[in-house]
């Protein structure tokens, strides 16, 4: 006996479930909306802050105008915002400083060893013109290169009385800055070998160190912010192979940092 077969009744629900699939995704889609809207405000700030000081530093931006706050999640009083303008850093107590400086820490301004280095460069005139002395800025701050010519007899930690003027000037002018100073020796790869020396290293950290009691004996220089280094022959600011150059390694490199000793301690 056959059976007869049944017409198979249309789904009419089948919506339901591209429905469902929609509405969970429109769910996840707010989520991430929502979870979006959490991000740090304020390192948001400074990466835009950070982004917009390049481009004004490499000339892409003109506008010399343009002023974005920073963009914080807590209310800051007015004078605590920092701003952009002219490609520099503004604080609302007026101190100018590069974004990229106030990012990575970097505690001085360079305006500050700008001025430091005019005003070495005016005491420092006659050792300057005589190759005994030379200036120059550095990632760590200004170096004053006393170049051994001008400051120490061969062999000898002992500075020469005709220099002790010039080191009186740089005492002097250095005593009126809040910066942290190293002394750093320097030596060619001569090998030494006398009575006071068994090596280069003796003689650079003597050097080095001589320099400091100077400072502190002398002109009364605030010991907290003096340090010393020697480094013998390793550091050398010219090749080895020429007298000229074995003279411009012997030195001792006064290294004055961009730390202040407030900055440092923060």
């Amino acid at each position: 006996m056959s059976r007869k077969k049944h017409a198979e009744h249309v789904n009419h629900e089948r919506w339901l479930v591209s429905y469902a699939d929609f509405i969970t995704l429109l769910f996840a889609f707010f989520v991430v909306l929502f979870s979006s809207s959490q991000v740090d405000k304020r390192k948001v700030g400074k990466l835009a802050q950070a982004i917009q000081d390049a481009f004004q530093q490499m000339g892409i931006f003109e506008s010399a105008n343009s002023r974005i706050p920073m963009v914080t999640t807590d209310p800051l009083p007015a004078q605590n915002i920092p701003m952009i303008a002219d490609g520099k850093g503004i604080s609302g107590n007026g101190q100018m400083g590069s974004a990229f400086e106030k990012a990575a820490g970097s505690p001085a301004p360079t305006r500050d060893m700008d001025n430091l280095q005019k005003q070495l460069s005016g005491a420092l005139a006659p050792e300057i013109q005589r190759h005994e002395v030379a200036l120059k800025t550095s990632r760590e701050g200004l170096v004053i290169t006393l170049r051994e010519v001008g400051f120490f007899d061969s062999g000898s930690a002992v500075l020469r009385p005709t220099s002790e003027a010039a080191v009186r000037r740089i005492a002097q002018v250095l005593m009126a800055q809040p910066n942290n100073v190293r002394f750093e020796g320097h030596t060619d790869n001569v090998p030494i070998h006398n009575a006071q020396f068994a090596s280069n290293w003796e003689l650079s950290t003597a050097r080095a160190t001589e320099m400091i009691k100077l400072f502190i004996t002398q002109y009364k220089f605030p010991p907290m912010r003096l340090s010393a280094a020697g480094y013998a022959e390793y550091h050398p600011v010219a090749g080895n192979q020429s007298p000229e150059g074995r003279a411009q390694n012997r030195r001792v490199d006064v290294v004055v940092l961009s730390s202040t000793p407030e900055r440092a301690n923060r």
